[in-house]
Order: structure tokens, then sequence, then C-alpha cells
């Protein structure tokens, strides 16, 4: 069975084999479900093949454990490969793409408990490459949205990017979450707009919303509440750790690069040392706002 979705105004196709309905392990795809798509539209279509063998010709590119679990990357003639597993000595999950990631291939292990998170995360990778040629790039961060604009925190795991933006909800006036773990930003007519994704961590926050953005800041913890506007490789510095790229691929990399540079030319950038409290989120919001170019 087909579905089509559209997140951030692209829309992507799922096909499961027999009368497998998508939406049924997609629960926070719910609020980005569309309709059908033209061909020349689609971003790109994941489909659902039992026949994907070992990967004998691929090439080990990388391991990680992350929040999509233990993940193994190869390059294969045709793209690129990733495995993932949920529990040691399982079989792994695996998507297969075109260099392009306009094709992907799902291999997905129904007898897993974890199925239904294996295919959202292989939706998420694909995804995150896909948009990287239409200046959009899949982040690792928190969005809040204050007056109609977007505030973006990022920083490390553990950094407190989530516990920011609580205290926006509780102490700045008219503060909505858009996303807690993976909106997009995308630069639409010269202007950078966020997203909401049906990706979104830990908490279920799952809206097919959009705001122009105000602030990316890089928060780090520190012993009082200081703001720093940042520039030029400062803000590139600041933004690109946080961005979902495939390394290992060059052209890739080089359109994520200039997304960033036109990015933080459009955008307040900032660094901000801070505490959980109060006045963390009355300094950011106060020395964001500071930016010109938001006038």
């Amino acid at each position: 069975m087909r579905r089509f979705y559209t997140v951030a105004d692209f829309c992507f196709a799922v096909a499961l084999a027999g009368d497998r309905d998508p939406d049924r392990y997609l629960a926070s795809f719910a609020a980005f479900k569309s309709g059908d798509c033209p061909e020349d539209e689609k971003l790109f279509e994941l489909s659902e093949d039992d026949t994907l063998q070992d990967a004998a010709e691929a090439e080990f590119l990388e391991e990680d454990s992350n929040d999509m679990g233990h993940t193994m990357l190869y390059r294969t003639p045709e793209g690129y490969r990733v495995e993932l597993r949920y529990a040691d000595g399982t079989k792994p999950h695996v998507v297969e793409t075109d260099c392009e990631f306009t094709k992907a291939k799902a291999l997905i292990r129904w007898e897993d408990r974890y199925a239904a998170t294996a295919l959202i995360s292989m939706l998420r990778i694909v995804f995150a490459q896909a948009i990287l040629p239409y200046e959009a790039i899949s982040l690792h961060s928190s969005v809040v949205v204050n007056e109609g604009k977007a505030f973006l925190f990022m920083g490390k795991s553990g950094t407190g990017k989530s516990t920011h933006s609580a205290l926006w909800l509780r102490h700045i006036e008219g503060t909505e979450l858009l996303n807690d773990d993976n909106p997009v930003v995308r630069l639409v007519d010269g202007k950078a707009m966020a997203y909401g994704s049906p990706w979104s961590g830990k908490t279920p926050c799952y809206r097919n919303e959009s705001a122009p953005v105000a602030a990316m800041v890089r928060l780090k913890q520190g012993p009082r509440n200081r703001f720093e506007p940042l520039e030029d490789i400062a803000a590139f510095g600041a933004l690109l750790p946080g961005c979902s790229v495939l390394r290992q691929d060059g052209r890739l990399h080089d359109m994520l690069c200039m997304t960033l540079t036109a990015l933080i030319e459009t955008v307040c950038v900032g660094g901000m040392e801070c505490l959980p409290d109060k006045e963390a989120a009355e300094v950011c919001r106060r020395e964001a706002l500071k930016d010109l170019r938001l006038i």
C-alpha cells in the first residue's frame, strides 16, 4: 500500500508490501499525510523490498549508536546502505538508496518489535539527505515560536535544549513548541523558515506548521546567562554540528555549506551560556531580537 506525506513542503511516498498500510506504522506522520503528488514534484519514494541481500559489494564507512539505534553505513555501487539494529544478535533492518536519495528500498523485519521505529528512522535518514539540494536542512535542535517567529536552540546532547524551550513555554507569554528534536530549516525566496516534522525525539510534538526564523542559538551550560551574537566563521561553526548530512558525501556536504552560508546572512546566530532559569529565556529572547535583520 502506498501513502504520501508532505514535510516542509516536500512531498514523498512510502510503499509497503501487500496490504500493509504505512499509516499504521507512522503514527507521528498523521498531520503530514497528503494526497498524491506529481512525479516531478516527489522528493523521494521509499519502497519495501524483502529481497535486499547482504552488503557483499558495499564499502563500510561508519558505525554509530544514536537515537536511531545502532547504525552501520556503507557505500554501494548505486549509492548508500544503512543497517539499523536495536538489540545485539538481531538481524538488521536495511535501507538502500541511490546517490541522489530519490529512490530508497527497505528491508523491514516485521517480527522485530522495533520495526515501526526502524521505518521512521529510515525515512528520517533519507529525507535529511534528499532535501539538501533545495536549500533545506534537517537540524538536531528544539524550536519554539513566539509572536510568529521561530527560535531554534542547538547544542550537544544533555546541554539543555529541551529544558531551555520549556523555560520559554513557562515564562515567555505566547510561546508554543514547534518541534523538540528534528525541525527543518529551509530558505524560501531568500527568507529562512522553520518547519515542524514527524521526528521530535522523546517529546511527542508533531506539528505541520511553519514560522520565519528569528534566531538560531547554540547553548552551553554555564554559571551565568550571557548571549553572544556570532558572525561569519563563528556562526557557521555554531550551526554545522547540528546539521544532518553524510559527511562522506562531498556533494551533499558542499550543498549544506552553501545553505549555511546563506542562512548566517539571513538570521541572527548566537551562542548562549546559560542557567536553567527564567532569566535565561528572557535574556535569549531580548538579545536575539536586537538583530536588525528582523525589522
